[in-house]
């Protein structure tokens, strides 16, 4: 019997604490080890949905035999085909799926974590995970981040959102979950960070950082458990570069902004063109030119890794590389604008490493002392062409420092990025791919920075628990008014309306008189922002905060006290 005591005893302790004291700690924008420690939970699940996709996609290139196809005999062979195929699979899993949940990619989950506070559907990730393996097996020019970025998202936010945390940790478990598939996918877990911060969440705060950089050291971790501690572009020779070749770094520069200025016009231009097209043309028309361009140029196809290793092969020649190059944007303008499923890094990747490939060869006919560089120029031409495309910049650099494991790459990447983004944003006033992406989707993303500041902390941080319910008596009220002791007192009306009882001086009649306020109510896991929303037309009132049930009332917020919040400068 005693045992069945403490066993309740603990139960009841147990459900006391997740339902106030961790929700109450969540709510607070400040760091803390419970939020550490369920942004290192759910950042597991996202790396083991990341590593589950990169060995079906594994299993499926090896199954299909695409990494020992012959180049020479691509036209005979049925695997040219792939993207034709890929396009009508990727259209049947689309009509499998409810047309609702068919948005998906990085600038949809941008959309989500600014206005929504990273609460992806759940009914979007089998849509994601499947037409983006199917693009990925079947050769498409898309990258594998924008699969796992989603899937990232989805992971965590869904988790929050089923243990209910407040809204404004849900939003931090949601850039975790990115994080972590970053890293899970790349091994670059700086990388993963940085990105994060540059392209997501686009500010600084340190109860961010320490979760979201507990998550993307396990995404690394887990992949380096399946996959090994592998860098993938090691293999790149880069040499130290002399401070003479810095001047010609610069007009590479200045070349690349241009290079990667056209590419987001016409990429954009594509996708707005054919965003009102119905979706089996655009799949149909995607797969067509990608498999026109493979038959003619195999090295194009791909996310990017043929394309870099035909730069990085003995003695490219520099006709091959300018028609890989055109044939390698043809691919990813049509595959990203056409709505094929997956990510632009990768694709970025190939054409940067051709463009700094092509860049080399050309300056090594005028000045044979590049020659040895071609790496170098490759690697550069990479973190140019991803920085200025996404606007992204550092995390360019530190995807790229990682991904060859040589810090050799800083200084001339770093100096060749300053002109390529100046170029490209004053003198072709280019934006961030993603950003553009949902302007033509009609897709918001902006939030007024006092808004922005409010859904930083949740309603349960700033609500005065000392309110007192009483029951529908005049006689009652107005005793109970009487001894509350400025407490708020609320009252429920016989509809089972909530309203707040103020007491009114009569002046000329030196009395007083109750007065009845309605009041909205919101639920204990929504942030400050929502009631900024109810109480900022009147600029007066209260609402009051309710957990579960709209009969369990657990605080108010009044437009005082959040006036008081805002102006401390703490939002």
């Amino acid at each position: 019997m005693k045992i069945k005591t403490r066993l309740e005893a603990m139960r009841r302790l147990a459900l006391r604490y997740f339902h106030t004291e961790l929700r109450d700690k969540l709510s607070q924008a400040r760091i803390s080890l419970q939020l550490c420690g369920l942004a290192l939970c759910f950042a597991l699940i996202a790396s083991l949905v990341i590593i589950l996709f990169r060995l079906l996609l594994e299993g499926a290139n090896h199954y299909s035999g695409i990494e020992r196809m012959d180049m020479e005999a691509m036209v005979y062979d049925w695997r040219a085909l792939l993207p034709l195929m890929g396009a009508l699979l990727i259209w049947l899993v689309a009509t499998i799926g409810s047309k609702r949940y068919r948005r998906m990619g990085i600038a949809y989950v941008l959309h989500r974590f600014k206005l929504h506070y990273g609460k992806i559907p759940l009914q979007s990730a089998p849509g994601q995970f499947f037409q983006a393996l199917i693009a990925l097996a079947t050769n498409f020019s898309v990258g594998r981040e924008g699969p796992a970025i989603h899937l990232g998202a989805v992971s965590a936010s869904v988790l929050a959102e089923k243990f209910k945390l407040p809204d404004n940790s849900v939003r931090i478990m949601c850039a975790s979950g990115i994080a972590a598939g970053i890293a899970a996918t790349f091994n670059a877990p700086l990388a993963a960070v940085v990105f994060v911060f540059e392209v997501v969440v686009r500010e600084y705060k340190i109860h961010y950082f320490f979760p979201i950089m507990i998550s993307a050291i396990c995404g690394a971790l887990s992949s380096q458990l399946v996959f090994g501690n592998v860098h993938e572009y090691d293999a790149i020779q880069v040499f130290h570069i002399p401070l003479d070749h810095y001047p010609l770094l610069a007009l590479g520069g200045v070349g690349l902004g241009c290079a990667a200025a056209a590419f987001n016009w016409t990429l954009l231009k594509v996708t707005a063109t054919g965003q009102h097209w119905p979706l089996i043309v655009r799949l149909l028309l995607a797969g067509s030119i990608t498999t026109v361009v493979g038959i003619a140029l195999p090295q194009a196809l791909g996310s990017g890794d043929l394309a870099i290793n035909a730069v990085i092969a003995d003695n490219p020649g520099l006709l091959l590389l300018i028609a890989v190059l055109i044939g390698k944007m043809i691919a990813t303008i049509a595959a990203i604008g056409l709505g094929i499923p997956g990510g632009l890094i990768g694709p970025l990747y190939g054409i940067g490493a051709l463009l700094g490939g092509i860049l080399a060869l050309i300056s090594a006919m005028v000045f044979p002392s590049i020659a040895p560089y071609v790496g170098l120029y490759t690697v550069i031409g990479m973190t140019a062409m991803m920085g200025v495309c996404l606007s992204a910049p550092l995390a360019a650099l530190v995807a790229l420092l990682e991904l060859t494991n040589d810090a050799s790459i800083i200084l001339p990447a770093m100096f060749v990025t300053i002109p390529a983004f100046l170029v490209a944003y004053q003198w072709f006033q280019t934006e961030s791919v993603f950003f553009r992406q949902l302007d033509i989707m009609g897709l918001g993303y902006k939030v007024p920075p006092v808004n922005q500041g409010l859904q930083k902390t949740g309603v349960r941080a700033l609500m005065d628990r000392r309110f007192v319910v009483v029951k529908n008596d005049d006689e009652l009220l107005l005793e109970v008014m009487k001894r509350a002791e400025g407490r708020p007192v609320m009252v429920r009306s016989a509809e089972g309306e909530i309203q707040m009882l103020r007491l009114e001086m009569q002046s000329f009649e030196d009395s007083t008189t109750l007065s009845r306020q309605p009041m909205q109510g919101l639920p204990d896991t929504a942030t400050l922002n929502e009631a900024y929303e109810i109480l900022s037309p009147k600029r007066t009132g209260e609402v009051y905060i309710y957990q579960g049930d709209k009969d369990n009332l657990v605080g108010v917020i009044g437009w005082t006290k959040l006036q008081q919040e805002i102006r401390s400068g703490q939002v």
